[in-house]
């Protein structure tokens, strides 16, 4: 039974949750005391810890004495994806020192969160991020008097370059106080510059407009195809510049292509769910498709969330006996959620009510909560070596055309990314058998469609291994594709692009499963780009080339009106 007065309790978290950026103090305080109380009754692993500090701090000391050894070798070394010390100024005394010390540092604290019998892994997984997080603010890098690459910038610039950045933490301030959006940047206009392979928009409703883009050949495959992008994010990351379009690509490769560009949602749509989403958003798409080009199946293709929503509509369809699908593509996107990699730290029932009351009071989650968190798993590069390139060393950063499209942000529907984050982060339950649509249960290996999916290297949004669990749960024909670069880089990998490689495999009807690292072990990276191994496989999957179809009844030019919501 519901208490008379819930809506005060809300309120409460509500307002409480605006201060602390939406993350749960009940869930940080039980992550601290499930730590802490494990590592105080047990001495061996506090004596563990001893030893490691006496260890590094020996390793210091040394390096303190002897300097920098002839070898070059340091017994300390930044991550891979970490280039706060990349300068080699930092390869010189004192400042060798002070960034041993600070990994030194580091490194005795990431062994105090590994291995605590009995701790709740996702507890000491939450405190070792918190740690991290308190540990980068005190980084070396971060100081201009112990940062060399700043030193030099100062003296270089007579200190102008300390000014510089002032002013733009004035302006970045002053935007973000107001929530004024960026200005538009030259040479990266939406719709002309970026976001422009020509199209019409030929279907509209409140959820999304469908783009149907003009064809560059006289002939294309029967089969058009349909891009499902997610709805944390703005549809033209697959049609960014010209040269670096993935549905340009697609167009010129004699494929028809539609896509859906979603509404950015504001309060009014806070009761929007998943089963909109899939029945409104995915479904309708698929049925004025097939109205476009009548008697053709449809290559449909997902990204991100996206990929994810696609194959639940492609699952449901299957379950019903609809057959409209010639194949499914997953860019980056996750069926199972059990190795979601480290955005599963922000969520348990604690975490997960706290931003439910959040969402209960404004009727969405703006992007820039969503973003916070993104860039907080790599704050090292995403947000500290930002911060000191812009304000510390006073540069102005070089616009490209993905990050104008990163700043142009979007909205979520409450009740949508409740329901995603308790169905699927949560309780895992498409992979389960425990996603249920219409009020009966899906099941992924009853896709029967050809499939072939995506994973790259570094992501930290989907990490590889969590996409390519799919192979668990399908029994079909699937591509296995592992292309470098992370979650947007490694998807926007045109042919041409520098240094890329990928790794492709093949999962027949019926094959045994093989693990993802076993899998990698066979697979020999290839240079090159994906993007052709996939025009290929669609090719394959694909009728005979036909006559373009006709385009649609125009509602607008591509890329629409949706795009431009703020």
């Amino acid at each position: 039974m519901e208490s008379a007065h819930r809506d005060l309790d809300r309120t409460l978290r509500a307002i409480m949750a605006h201060y602390t950026a939406g993350t749960s103090p009940h869930a940080t305080a039980t992550a601290w005391s499930d730590w802490a109380l494990h590592l105080m009754r047990a001495p061996g692993r506090q004596l563990e810890l001893v030893e490691r500090a006496a260890q590094n701090a020996a390793e210091i000391w040394t390096l303190a004495l002897r300097g920098a050894p002839e070898d070059g070798t340091l017994p300390f070394k930044p991550k891979d994806y970490d280039h706060r010390f990349t300068n080699a100024g930092w390869q010189q005394m004192p400042f060798l020192l002070w960034e041993q010390g600070f990994l030194a540092t580091a490194d005795f604290w990431e062994e105090t969160t590994r291995e605590l019998r009995g701790a709740r892994k996702h507890n000491t997984d939450r405190v070792a991020f918190m740690l991290r997080q308190m540990l980068d603010m005190a980084s070396p890098s971060n100081f201009p008097w112990l940062n060399p690459e700043i030193l030099e910038a100062i003296r270089e610039t007579k200190g102008r370059n300390l000014t510089e950045g002032f002013r733009h933490f004035l302006n970045d301030t002053s935007r973000a106080i107001s929530h004024t959006p960026p200005e538009p940047v030259e040479g990266f206009e939406v719709g002309k510059d970026i976001a422009c392979t020509p199209g019409e928009v030929i279907f509209r409703n409140e959820l999304f407009e469908l783009i149907q883009y003009a064809p560059q050949t006289d002939t294309v495959r029967a089969e058009p195809v349909l891009i499902v992008p997610a709805w944390i994010m703005k549809y033209y990351i697959l049609d960014l510049s010209p040269q670096n379009s993935l549905i340009n690509y697609l167009v010129g490769q004699g494929h028809t292509v539609f896509a859906i560009s979603w509404t950015n949602p504001g309060a009014e749509m806070a009761n929007y769910g998943l089963e909109d989403y899939r029945k409104t958003g995915i479904i309708t798409a698929v049925d004025e498709v097939a109205r476009a080009v009548p008697g053709q199946k449809i290559h449909a293709c997902g990204y991100c969330l996206g990929g994810t929503l696609l194959s639940i509509a492609a699952a449901t369809m299957a379950r019903d006996g609809d057959d409209r699908l010639a194949s499914v593509t997953l860019l980056a996107a996750q069926t199972d959620f059990t190795e979601a990699g480290e955005l599963l730290l922000f969520l348990d029932e604690s975490q997960v009510a706290f931003l439910e009351d959040m969402m209960w009071d404004q009727g969405y989650l703006a992007q820039p909560q969503m973003a916070g968190a993104f860039a907080a798993i790599r704050a090292e590069d995403l947000i500290w070596t930002h911060a000191v390139r812009r304000y510390l060393m006073g540069l102005e950063e070089r616009a490209t055309d993905m990050t104008v499209w990163n700043g142009d942000t979007t909205r979520m529907p409450a009740r949508m990314h409740s329901e995603y984050l308790r169905g699927l982060f949560l309780e895992n339950r498409l992979s389960a058998g425990r996603f249920a649509v219409e009020g009966r249960v899906i099941a992924l290996k009853d896709i029967t469609a050809p499939m072939f999916v995506v994973g790259t290297e570094t992501d930290h949004i989907a990490p590889w291994h969590s996409v390519y669990k799919v192979k668990l749960f399908t029994d079909n024909d699937l591509r296995f594709v592992l292309t470098k670069g992370g979650h947007n880089g490694g998807i926007v990998s045109e042919p041409g692009h520098r240094k890329r490689h990928y790794r492709i495999g093949h999962r027949k009807v019926g094959a045994r499963y093989q693990g993802p690292d076993d899998w990698l072990q066979l697979h020999a990276p290839q240079e090159g780009s994906w993007w052709e191994e996939w025009a290929g496989w669609l090719n394959q999957h694909s009728g005979a080339e036909v006559a373009p179809p006709k385009m649609g009844r125009s509602l607008a030019k591509a890329p629409g009106t949706y795009i431009f919501q703020k």
